[in-house]
């Protein structure tokens, strides 16, 4: 199934609803202006240290701490959201929950990608339902990502971030990939055996 609206998805799966950005009301500019002000101060922060991973996308869970930490430098409260029973969570989307200065809620998913594969058809979005889910109220929906080049850093291969982006997700179209699998048990089982043979 594809092209479903990813607000639909998370009101059904949680209960709660993706707020519309709105850029015509002032205190939305004011957020996206203090989550710039993070977005540069981490991609700087990146940049000086760079970041040691095997590939791009992979170092989306290493800019995090840089992202957590700009945030909280530019006065936003921020850390790993809390999930319906009250624990911190660190798998899954999303990655952050931040209060705004107006007491509004984002969850803020981090993401880096090169300009190779900015535009490939891989899935690089997931999230999945829970019974304990890490939305547990109405908010804005963002991503920030981050485009990587490679780099030296103190003699070593590093990824540093040469761009940031700051997205809505309201409007994304997501898909569900169906599975279905079996075990190994399932799939020897004795009975279905039609041919046999050694190797020598």
């Amino acid at each position: 199934m594809k092209g479903i609206p990813f607000s639909i998805c998370i009101k059904a799966l949680t209960g709660f609803s993706v707020i519309e950005f709105d850029g015509s009301i002032e205190q939305n500019n004011l957020m996206l202006e203090d989550l710039s002000r993070a977005a540069r101060m981490a991609g700087d922060k990146a940049f000086q240290d760079g970041i040691l991973t095997v590939r791009p996308n992979e170092a989306g869970n290493q800019i995090e701490p840089y992202v957590l930490e700009s945030l909280r430098e530019v006065g936003l409260k921020a850390g790993k959201p809390t999930s319906k029973s009250g624990k911190i969570k660190s798998a899954g989307y999303p990655d952050i929950q931040i209060e705004d200065r107006f007491g509004r809620t984002i969850y803020l998913d981090c993401k880096t990608y090169s300009a190779k594969t900015k535009n490939q058809s891989f899935r690089t979005f997931y999230f999945s339902p829970s019974l304990d889910p890490k939305i547990t109220r109405d908010a804005f929906h963002l991503l920030m990502s981050f485009e990587l080049t490679v780099s030296d850093r103190k003699g070593k291969r590093a990824f540093v971030p040469v761009s940031w982006q700051i997205y809505t997700l309201e409007r994304l179209l997501v898909q569900i990939k169906h599975e279905f699998n079996a075990s190994n048990k399932e799939l020897y089982r004795p009975e279905a055996l039609l041919r046999t043979g050694t190797i020598s």
